[in-house]
C-alpha cells in the first residue's frame, strides 16, 4: 500500500513538472533528458513509470488537462437550471484563475492541439474526444435551457456552443501578454450582453 501510494505520488509530480515544462517549451522540443533534469530523475526511473514520452504526455491529458476542463467548464452545470448564469459564473471563474496562472492563460487544450495537429493523431484524437465531451455538455445545457424556457427556442445550440468555446479560448490567448484583468472584464460583459439576445424575453 505505502510502495503504490509512493509510486502514485512520484507519477503526479512528474505529470506537474512535465505539463509545466511542454507548455513552455513545447511537446516537440522538450526531451525526456529535459524532464529528468527538471525532476533529479534517472532516465531508469522515467521508464519504470512510463513506456515513453508520448504515453507520459497521454497520461498528463487524461490525469491533470481533462479533470481540470471537466471541473472548470463542465461540472457547474451539474444540477442547475439557467444555462446562461452558469456560463457566466463558468468563464468568469476560469479566467479570473488565469489570471493569476501563466501557464493556464493560452487555454493548453487550444495550445496542445495546434502543436499537434498534423504531426500526431493519437494526441490529436485524445484533444479532439476533450474538446468535443465540453461542446456537447453545451449544447445540451442549452437545449435544455430552451425546454426550461430560460432561452429563446430559436436558437441555434450548436451554432452558441462553437461561438462559446472559440471566443472562450480566443480570450485565453490573448492574456497572454495583454492585460489580463481587463480582457476578462471586458469579454465577460459582452458575453453578459450577448447572452441577453438569446434569452427569453420576459
Amino acid at each position: 500500500m505505502e510502495k503504490n501510494l509512493k509510486r502514485m505520488a512520484t507519477m503526479q509530480r512528474m505529470q506537474s513538472v512535465g505539463l509545466e515544462i511542454f507548455y513552455k517549451n513545447g511537446y516537440y522540443d522538450t526531451s525526456v533528458d529535459d524532464i529528468l533534469k527538471e525532476l533529479s530523475l534517472s532516465k531508469g526511473a522515467f521508464y519504470y513509470h512510463f513506456k515513453s514520452k508520448e504515453e507520459f504526455f497521454i497520461s498528463i491529458l487524461q490525469n491533470i488537462i481533462f479533470p481540470k476542463v471537466y471541473s472548470e467548464l463542465i461540472a457547474p452545470f451539474e444540477g442547475q437550471e439557467n444555462p446562461a448564469v452558469i456560463l457566466d459564473k463558468c468563464f468568469d471563474n476560469a479566467l479570473e484563475t488565469a489570471e493569476h496562472n501563466v501557464l493556464d492563460n493560452g487555454f493548453v487544450l487550444s495550445k496542445f492541439m495546434t502543436e499537434f495537429s498534423g504531426k500526431n493523431e493519437t494526441i490529436v484524437k485524445l484533444l479532439k474526444e476533450m474538446f468535443k465531451v465540453w461542446e456537447v455538455n453545451l449544447i445540451t445545457n442549452l437545449q435544455k435551457g430552451k425546454t426550461d424556457g430560460f432561452i429563446d427556442r430559436h436558437v441555434d445550440s450548436e451554432a452558441v456552443a462553437s461561438f462559446l468555446m472559440s471566443s472562450y479560448m480566443g480570450v485565453r490567448v490573448l492574456m497572454i501578454n495583454g492585460n489580463a484583468k481587463l480582457l476578462r472584464y471586458k469579454y465577460i460583459q459582452q458575453l453578459r450582453s450577448y447572452f441577453k439576445t438569446i434569452a427569453v424575453k420576459r
